[in-house]
Protein backbone atom coordinates (compact mmCIF):
# COMPACT_ATOMS: atom_id res chain seq x y z
CA UNK A 1 0.00 0.00 0.00
CA UNK A 2 1.50 3.06 -0.76
CA UNK A 3 1.85 6.02 1.37
CA UNK A 4 -0.19 9.08 1.87
CA UNK A 5 1.43 12.52 -0.16
CA UNK A 6 0.90 15.79 0.43
CA UNK A 7 1.40 18.68 -1.72
CA UNK A 8 3.38 21.56 0.08
CA UNK A 9 3.52 24.88 -1.51
CA UNK A 10 5.61 27.78 0.05
CA UNK A 11 8.02 30.20 -1.91
CA UNK A 12 10.57 29.46 1.23
CA UNK A 13 12.90 26.40 1.26
CA UNK A 14 13.52 26.50 4.88
CA UNK A 15 9.94 26.40 5.60
CA UNK A 16 9.49 23.48 2.84
CA UNK A 17 12.52 21.42 4.07
CA UNK A 18 11.12 21.38 7.70
CA UNK A 19 7.50 20.21 6.53
CA UNK A 20 9.01 17.40 4.29
CA UNK A 21 11.57 16.10 7.44
CA UNK A 22 8.40 16.23 9.42
CA UNK A 23 5.84 14.13 6.64
CA UNK A 24 8.70 12.04 6.00
CA UNK A 25 8.97 11.15 10.03
CA UNK A 26 5.25 10.34 9.84
CA UNK A 27 5.56 8.14 7.06
CA UNK A 28 3.89 10.42 4.67
CA UNK A 29 5.35 11.03 0.74
CA UNK A 30 5.72 14.74 -0.07
CA UNK A 31 6.06 17.42 -2.77
CA UNK A 32 7.12 20.81 -2.73
CA UNK A 33 5.88 23.83 -5.49
CA UNK A 34 7.13 27.20 -5.04
CA UNK A 35 4.21 29.08 -6.86
CA UNK A 36 0.41 29.01 -7.34
CA UNK A 37 1.04 28.30 -10.94
CA UNK A 38 3.48 25.11 -10.09
CA UNK A 39 0.85 23.82 -7.40
CA UNK A 40 -1.98 23.94 -10.04
CA UNK A 41 -0.64 21.87 -12.38
CA UNK A 42 0.96 18.96 -10.20
CA UNK A 43 -2.64 18.65 -8.95
CA UNK A 44 -3.80 18.03 -12.20
CA UNK A 45 -0.84 15.66 -12.88
CA UNK A 46 -0.84 13.62 -9.53
CA UNK A 47 -2.66 12.85 -6.77
CA UNK A 48 -2.52 14.23 -3.25
CA UNK A 49 -3.73 13.64 0.03
CA UNK A 50 -3.30 16.80 2.03
CA UNK A 51 -2.17 20.28 0.79
CA UNK A 52 0.03 22.53 3.14
CA UNK A 53 0.11 26.30 1.78
CA UNK A 54 1.62 29.20 2.40
CA UNK A 55 -0.91 32.70 2.57
CA UNK A 56 1.78 34.39 0.38
CA UNK A 57 3.24 33.05 -2.59
CA UNK A 58 5.20 34.91 -5.45
CA UNK A 59 1.97 34.63 -8.05
CA UNK A 60 -0.84 35.23 -5.80
CA UNK A 61 -2.23 34.26 -2.39
CA UNK A 62 -3.09 31.04 -0.75
CA UNK A 63 -6.86 31.64 -0.64
CA UNK A 64 -6.72 31.30 -4.43
CA UNK A 65 -5.35 28.10 -3.97
CA UNK A 66 -7.74 27.41 -1.18
CA UNK A 67 -10.39 27.96 -3.79
CA UNK A 68 -9.40 26.33 -6.33
CA UNK A 69 -8.73 23.35 -4.69
CA UNK A 70 -12.52 23.44 -2.94
CA UNK A 71 -14.08 23.95 -6.44
CA UNK A 72 -11.96 21.05 -8.43
CA UNK A 73 -10.42 18.74 -5.89
CA UNK A 74 -13.30 18.80 -2.85
CA UNK A 75 -11.51 15.42 -1.81
CA UNK A 76 -7.79 17.27 -0.68
CA UNK A 77 -8.01 18.95 2.71
CA UNK A 78 -5.99 22.24 2.43
CA UNK A 79 -4.38 23.54 5.47
CA UNK A 80 -2.95 27.32 5.51
CA UNK A 81 0.10 28.91 6.88
CA UNK A 82 -0.37 32.24 8.28
CA UNK A 83 2.11 34.37 9.99
CA UNK A 84 1.68 34.24 13.53
CA UNK A 85 -1.14 36.26 15.34
CA UNK A 86 -3.46 37.10 12.26
CA UNK A 87 -6.10 35.73 13.13
CA UNK A 88 -8.02 37.52 10.39
CA UNK A 89 -6.26 35.88 7.22
CA UNK A 90 -6.74 32.27 9.21
CA UNK A 91 -10.69 33.05 9.43
CA UNK A 92 -10.46 34.02 5.39
CA UNK A 93 -8.65 31.05 4.54
CA UNK A 94 -11.25 28.52 6.42
CA UNK A 95 -14.13 30.51 4.90
CA UNK A 96 -12.88 29.85 2.13
CA UNK A 97 -12.79 26.06 2.37
CA UNK A 98 -9.22 25.31 4.42
CA UNK A 99 -9.21 22.32 6.44
CA UNK A 100 -7.57 24.19 9.35
CA UNK A 101 -4.25 26.77 9.85
CA UNK A 102 -0.89 26.72 11.51
CA UNK A 103 0.91 29.81 12.12
CA UNK A 104 4.80 30.72 11.99
CA UNK A 105 7.08 30.00 13.27
CA UNK A 106 5.52 26.39 12.58
CA UNK A 107 5.27 24.41 15.90
CA UNK A 108 6.04 20.43 14.76
CA UNK A 109 3.87 19.16 17.42
CA UNK A 110 0.42 21.27 16.11
CA UNK A 111 1.51 20.40 12.55
CA UNK A 112 1.71 16.48 13.42
CA UNK A 113 -1.33 16.63 14.93
CA UNK A 114 -2.84 18.65 11.72
CA UNK A 115 -1.59 16.45 9.38
CA UNK A 116 -2.54 13.68 10.93
CA UNK A 117 -6.52 14.73 11.65
CA UNK A 118 -6.27 15.99 7.96
CA UNK A 119 -4.97 12.43 6.25
CA UNK A 120 -7.49 10.25 8.54
CA UNK A 121 -10.79 12.13 7.13
CA UNK A 122 -12.95 9.36 6.63
CA UNK A 123 -14.19 9.75 2.65
CA UNK A 124 -17.58 7.51 3.99
CA UNK A 125 -18.83 7.38 7.20
CA UNK A 126 -21.04 3.50 7.34
CA UNK A 127 -24.20 3.43 8.47
CA UNK A 128 -24.00 1.48 10.96
CA UNK A 129 -20.92 3.95 12.53
CA UNK A 130 -23.24 6.83 12.61
CA UNK A 131 -24.36 7.37 16.28
CA UNK A 132 -26.59 10.28 15.39
CA UNK A 133 -28.86 10.60 13.03
CA UNK A 134 -31.81 13.17 12.08
CA UNK A 135 -35.02 11.24 10.74
CA UNK A 136 -36.96 12.69 7.28
CA UNK A 137 -37.01 12.98 3.47
CA UNK A 138 -37.79 16.81 3.14
CA UNK A 139 -35.59 19.00 1.17
CA UNK A 140 -34.84 20.78 4.30
CA UNK A 141 -33.70 17.58 6.00
CA UNK A 142 -31.58 16.48 3.19
CA UNK A 143 -29.76 19.93 2.37
CA UNK A 144 -28.50 20.16 6.32
CA UNK A 145 -27.53 16.75 5.68
CA UNK A 146 -24.99 17.89 3.18
CA UNK A 147 -24.25 20.91 4.71
CA UNK A 148 -23.02 18.57 7.81
CA UNK A 149 -21.22 16.39 5.59
CA UNK A 150 -19.22 19.34 4.20
CA UNK A 151 -18.76 20.89 7.55
CA UNK A 152 -17.46 17.73 9.10
CA UNK A 153 -14.72 17.69 6.77
CA UNK A 154 -13.15 21.26 8.02
CA UNK A 155 -11.63 22.19 11.68
CA UNK A 156 -13.03 25.58 11.78
CA UNK A 157 -15.29 27.00 13.99
CA UNK A 158 -19.34 26.25 13.69
CA UNK A 159 -21.73 28.01 14.52
CA UNK A 160 -25.31 26.75 14.47
CA UNK A 161 -28.85 28.65 14.89
CA UNK A 162 -32.21 27.11 15.02
CA UNK A 163 -35.12 27.09 17.60
CA UNK A 164 -35.53 26.09 20.82
CA UNK A 165 -35.71 22.22 20.41
CA UNK A 166 -35.00 21.97 16.59
CA UNK A 167 -32.02 19.89 17.33
CA UNK A 168 -28.86 22.03 17.42
CA UNK A 169 -26.85 19.53 19.88
CA UNK A 170 -27.65 16.35 17.46
CA UNK A 171 -26.62 18.60 14.58
CA UNK A 172 -22.63 19.24 16.69
CA UNK A 173 -22.61 15.26 17.54
CA UNK A 174 -23.44 14.62 13.78
CA UNK A 175 -20.93 17.58 12.22
CA UNK A 176 -18.21 15.64 15.08
CA UNK A 177 -18.83 11.83 14.57
CA UNK A 178 -18.42 12.45 10.81
CA UNK A 179 -15.17 14.56 11.10
CA UNK A 180 -11.56 13.41 11.59
CA UNK A 181 -11.81 13.74 15.53
CA UNK A 182 -14.95 11.07 15.94
CA UNK A 183 -13.24 8.81 18.38
CA UNK A 184 -12.24 11.90 20.20
CA UNK A 185 -14.41 13.36 22.94
CA UNK A 186 -17.45 15.62 22.12
CA UNK A 187 -17.86 17.40 25.30
CA UNK A 188 -21.32 19.85 25.61
CA UNK A 189 -21.74 22.34 27.94
CA UNK A 190 -24.52 24.85 28.42
CA UNK A 191 -23.29 28.32 28.76
CA UNK A 192 -26.42 29.41 30.49
CA UNK A 193 -26.21 26.64 33.04
CA UNK A 194 -23.08 27.42 34.60
CA UNK A 195 -22.97 30.24 37.34
CA UNK A 196 -20.87 33.03 36.63
CA UNK A 197 -18.49 32.82 39.36
CA UNK A 198 -17.86 29.20 38.16
CA UNK A 199 -17.41 30.05 34.69
CA UNK A 200 -13.56 30.06 34.51
CA UNK A 201 -12.52 27.33 36.33
CA UNK A 202 -15.57 25.12 34.54
CA UNK A 203 -13.93 26.03 31.58
CA UNK A 204 -10.21 25.98 32.07
CA UNK A 205 -9.63 23.88 35.20
CA UNK A 206 -8.21 25.24 38.36
CA UNK A 207 -5.07 24.16 40.73
CA UNK A 208 -5.37 23.20 44.35
CA UNK A 209 -5.25 25.96 46.64
CA UNK A 210 -5.93 28.60 43.63
CA UNK A 211 -9.66 29.44 45.37
CA UNK A 212 -11.64 28.65 48.57
CA UNK A 213 -12.87 25.04 47.89
CA UNK A 214 -10.41 24.12 45.47
CA UNK A 215 -8.84 20.62 47.50
CA UNK A 216 -7.77 19.38 44.58
CA UNK A 217 -6.28 19.99 40.71
CA UNK A 218 -9.16 20.16 38.52
CA UNK A 219 -9.08 19.57 34.67
CA UNK A 220 -11.95 22.21 32.61
CA UNK A 221 -14.11 21.19 29.81
CA UNK A 222 -11.47 22.80 27.22
CA UNK A 223 -9.16 20.02 28.92
CA UNK A 224 -11.29 17.70 28.76
CA UNK A 225 -12.36 17.52 25.11
CA UNK A 226 -8.47 17.86 24.28
CA UNK A 227 -8.12 15.97 20.22
CA UNK A 228 -11.81 16.48 20.08
CA UNK A 229 -14.89 19.37 20.38
CA UNK A 230 -16.26 21.43 22.60
CA UNK A 231 -19.85 22.41 21.79
CA UNK A 232 -20.99 25.74 23.29
CA UNK A 233 -24.77 25.46 23.39
CA UNK A 234 -26.63 28.95 24.17
CA UNK A 235 -23.32 30.45 23.80
CA UNK A 236 -25.43 33.99 23.69
CA UNK A 237 -25.67 33.36 27.70
CA UNK A 238 -22.02 34.00 28.09
CA UNK A 239 -21.61 37.23 30.24
CA UNK A 240 -18.63 39.89 29.14
CA UNK A 241 -15.59 38.83 30.72
CA UNK A 242 -15.99 35.15 29.48
CA UNK A 243 -16.20 35.94 25.73
CA UNK A 244 -12.92 37.80 26.44
CA UNK A 245 -11.18 34.86 28.05
CA UNK A 246 -13.29 32.42 25.55
CA UNK A 247 -11.43 34.39 22.39
CA UNK A 248 -7.98 34.43 23.44
CA UNK A 249 -8.21 30.55 23.80
CA UNK A 250 -9.80 30.22 20.24
CA UNK A 251 -6.98 32.55 19.10
CA UNK A 252 -3.63 31.24 20.95
CA UNK A 253 -5.54 27.57 21.03
CA UNK A 254 -3.82 27.10 24.66
CA UNK A 255 -5.69 27.97 28.46
CA UNK A 256 -4.53 28.72 31.02
CA UNK A 257 -6.15 27.22 34.93
CA UNK A 258 -6.75 29.48 37.82
CA UNK A 259 -4.03 29.65 39.73
CA UNK A 260 -1.21 28.45 37.04
CA UNK A 261 1.54 30.80 35.67
CA UNK A 262 1.70 29.21 32.31
CA UNK A 263 -0.97 28.46 29.59
CA UNK A 264 -1.06 24.31 27.87
CA UNK A 265 -2.27 23.80 24.44
CA UNK A 266 -5.61 22.95 23.69
CA UNK A 267 -6.48 21.56 20.42
CA UNK A 268 -10.28 21.55 20.87
CA UNK A 269 -12.67 22.41 17.73
CA UNK A 270 -15.22 25.13 18.89
CA UNK A 271 -18.84 24.07 17.59
CA UNK A 272 -21.59 26.59 19.49
CA UNK A 273 -25.22 27.38 19.18
CA UNK A 274 -28.06 29.87 20.40
CA UNK A 275 -31.68 30.08 19.28
CA UNK A 276 -30.77 34.08 19.55
CA UNK A 277 -29.94 36.63 17.24
CA UNK A 278 -25.89 37.11 18.20
CA UNK A 279 -25.90 40.01 15.30
CA UNK A 280 -28.81 41.53 17.22
CA UNK A 281 -26.71 40.99 20.35
CA UNK A 282 -23.33 42.56 18.89
CA UNK A 283 -25.40 45.56 17.60
CA UNK A 284 -26.80 46.14 21.45
CA UNK A 285 -23.30 45.76 22.43
CA UNK A 286 -23.84 42.45 24.69
CA UNK A 287 -22.32 39.86 22.64
CA UNK A 288 -18.40 40.43 21.64
CA UNK A 289 -18.22 41.40 17.73
CA UNK A 290 -14.91 39.84 17.70
CA UNK A 291 -15.34 36.93 19.51
CA UNK A 292 -19.11 36.18 17.18
CA UNK A 293 -16.51 36.35 13.96
CA UNK A 294 -14.24 33.71 15.34
CA UNK A 295 -17.12 31.10 16.08
CA UNK A 296 -19.36 31.99 13.03
CA UNK A 297 -16.47 31.19 10.53
CA UNK A 298 -18.99 28.30 8.99
CA UNK A 299 -22.77 29.00 9.97
CA UNK A 300 -25.55 26.11 9.67
CA UNK A 301 -29.45 26.95 9.89
CA UNK A 302 -31.59 24.46 11.82
CA UNK A 303 -34.89 24.14 10.26
CA UNK A 304 -37.81 24.18 12.70
CA UNK A 305 -40.37 21.55 12.56
CA UNK A 306 -42.76 23.76 10.70
CA UNK A 307 -39.92 24.02 7.79
CA UNK A 308 -40.29 20.32 7.28
CA UNK A 309 -43.83 19.16 7.96
CA UNK A 310 -43.76 16.30 5.76
CA UNK A 311 -41.31 14.77 7.68
CA UNK A 312 -43.67 14.42 10.84
CA UNK A 313 -45.62 11.08 10.06
CA UNK A 314 -41.38 9.17 9.85
CA UNK A 315 -41.09 11.31 13.07
CA UNK A 316 -44.35 10.82 14.94
CA UNK A 317 -43.37 7.12 14.48
CA UNK A 318 -39.90 6.78 14.97
CA UNK A 319 -40.30 8.83 18.48
CA UNK A 320 -43.64 6.58 20.12
CA UNK A 321 -41.32 3.51 18.97
CA UNK A 322 -38.13 4.49 20.61
CA UNK A 323 -40.69 5.76 23.68
CA UNK A 324 -41.97 2.57 23.62
CA UNK A 325 -38.60 0.43 23.99
CA UNK A 326 -37.91 2.55 26.84
CA UNK A 327 -40.84 2.18 28.74
CA UNK A 328 -40.89 -1.76 28.20
CA UNK A 329 -43.93 -1.69 25.77
CA UNK A 330 -43.77 -4.91 23.97
CA UNK A 331 -45.63 -3.32 21.03
CA UNK A 332 -45.56 0.32 20.09
CA UNK A 333 -48.58 2.24 20.18
CA UNK A 334 -50.20 2.96 17.10
CA UNK A 335 -51.25 6.88 15.62
CA UNK A 336 -54.74 6.04 14.45
CA UNK A 337 -55.81 8.61 11.52
CA UNK A 338 -57.13 11.33 13.79
CA UNK A 339 -53.84 11.63 15.75
CA UNK A 340 -51.86 11.73 12.59
CA UNK A 341 -53.78 14.67 10.84
CA UNK A 342 -53.91 16.51 14.76
CA UNK A 343 -50.08 16.39 14.88
CA UNK A 344 -49.45 17.56 11.07
CA UNK A 345 -52.07 20.40 11.94
CA UNK A 346 -50.19 21.83 14.94
CA UNK A 347 -47.41 24.55 14.66
CA UNK A 348 -44.77 23.39 16.74
CA UNK A 349 -43.68 26.40 19.33
CA UNK A 350 -41.14 23.94 20.62
CA UNK A 351 -40.02 21.85 17.79
CA UNK A 352 -38.47 18.23 18.06
CA UNK A 353 -38.84 18.46 21.52
CA UNK A 354 -42.15 19.29 22.03
CA UNK A 355 -43.30 16.70 19.43
CA UNK A 356 -41.42 14.47 21.54
CA UNK A 357 -43.45 15.68 25.21
CA UNK A 358 -46.38 15.51 23.39
CA UNK A 359 -46.05 11.55 22.22
CA UNK A 360 -44.70 10.89 25.35
CA UNK A 361 -48.06 11.82 27.34
CA UNK A 362 -50.40 10.40 24.89
CA UNK A 363 -48.82 7.20 25.20
CA UNK A 364 -49.33 7.32 28.73
CA UNK A 365 -53.27 8.07 27.92
CA UNK A 366 -53.46 5.92 24.83
CA UNK A 367 -55.80 2.42 25.19
CA UNK A 368 -56.26 -0.26 23.17
CA UNK A 369 -52.64 0.80 22.06
CA UNK A 370 -53.72 3.47 19.99
CA UNK A 371 -53.36 6.76 20.19
CA UNK A 372 -56.19 9.17 19.02
CA UNK A 373 -55.85 13.03 18.55
CA UNK A 374 -57.87 13.27 21.90
CA UNK A 375 -55.22 11.71 23.65
CA UNK A 376 -52.59 14.36 22.14
CA UNK A 377 -54.13 16.74 24.18
CA UNK A 378 -53.27 19.95 21.64
CA UNK A 379 -56.53 21.66 22.36
CA UNK A 380 -54.72 21.80 25.89
CA UNK A 381 -51.45 22.47 25.21
CA UNK A 382 -52.78 25.82 23.16
CA UNK A 383 -54.90 26.60 26.37
CA UNK A 384 -51.24 26.30 28.67
CA UNK A 385 -49.61 28.11 26.20
CA UNK A 386 -51.89 31.45 26.97
CA UNK A 387 -51.55 31.29 30.64
CA UNK A 388 -49.08 30.32 33.34
CA UNK A 389 -51.52 29.24 35.80
CA UNK A 390 -55.15 29.30 35.49
CA UNK A 391 -57.15 27.36 32.35
CA UNK A 392 -59.56 29.53 30.31
CA UNK A 393 -63.19 28.62 30.69
CA UNK A 394 -62.98 24.80 29.52
CA UNK A 395 -65.90 23.34 28.75
CA UNK A 396 -67.10 20.24 31.34
CA UNK A 397 -66.30 17.65 29.26
CA UNK A 398 -62.55 18.96 28.45
CA UNK A 399 -61.73 19.29 32.19
CA UNK A 400 -63.15 15.93 32.80
CA UNK A 401 -60.70 15.13 30.15
CA UNK A 402 -57.95 16.97 31.91
CA UNK A 403 -58.58 15.36 35.44
CA UNK A 404 -58.86 11.89 33.45
CA UNK A 405 -55.20 12.94 32.06
CA UNK A 406 -53.70 14.01 35.31
CA UNK A 407 -55.10 10.71 37.07
CA UNK A 408 -53.19 8.42 34.26
CA UNK A 409 -50.10 10.81 34.65
CA UNK A 410 -50.20 10.07 38.11
CA UNK A 411 -50.46 6.48 37.86
CA UNK A 412 -47.66 6.16 35.34
CA UNK A 413 -44.93 7.94 37.35
CA UNK A 414 -46.37 6.52 40.60
CA UNK A 415 -47.57 9.93 41.90
CA UNK A 416 -44.21 11.62 41.33
CA UNK A 417 -45.89 15.29 40.74
CA UNK A 418 -42.36 16.45 39.34
CA UNK A 419 -42.21 13.67 36.83
CA UNK A 420 -46.26 13.51 36.02
CA UNK A 421 -46.14 17.51 35.25
CA UNK A 422 -43.51 17.16 33.40
CA UNK A 423 -45.17 14.05 31.11
CA UNK A 424 -48.39 16.43 30.71
CA UNK A 425 -46.14 19.44 29.69
CA UNK A 426 -46.47 21.92 32.54
CA UNK A 427 -45.21 23.10 35.52
CA UNK A 428 -45.38 21.36 38.72
CA UNK A 429 -46.82 25.09 39.75
CA UNK A 430 -49.75 24.36 37.31
CA UNK A 431 -49.92 20.69 38.33
CA UNK A 432 -50.04 21.64 41.93
CA UNK A 433 -52.81 24.15 41.07
CA UNK A 434 -55.22 21.91 39.27
CA UNK A 435 -54.81 19.00 42.01
CA UNK A 436 -56.19 21.52 44.24
CA UNK A 437 -58.78 22.04 41.68
CA UNK A 438 -60.01 18.92 41.11
CA UNK A 439 -59.62 17.94 44.53
CA UNK A 440 -56.86 14.91 43.84
CA UNK A 441 -55.23 14.33 46.94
Amino acid sequence: MSAKKVLIVDDEPDICELIEITLMRMGLDSQSAQTLTDARLLLKTEPFNLCITDMRLPDGNGIELVEHIANHYPDIPVAMITAHGNMEAAVRALKAGAFDFVSKPVDIQVLRRLVSSATSLPKDIPQQKQKTTITGSSLAVASLLENIAKMARSQAPVFIHGESGSGKERVARMIHEQGSRAEAPFIPVNCGAIPSELMESEFFGHLKGSFSGATTDKKGLFQAAHGGALFLDEVAELPLHMQVKLLRVIQEKAARRVGASQEEPVDVRILSASHKNLVELVNAGKFREDLYYRINVLELKVPSLRDRLEDIPLLARQIVGSLAERSGLTTPPKLDSTAMKALLDYHYPGNVRELENILERAIALAENNTITAADLQLENRLTHSVTQDEPQNDSLELQSREKQAIMKALEKTRWNKTAAAKLLGLSLRQLRYRLEKYDIE
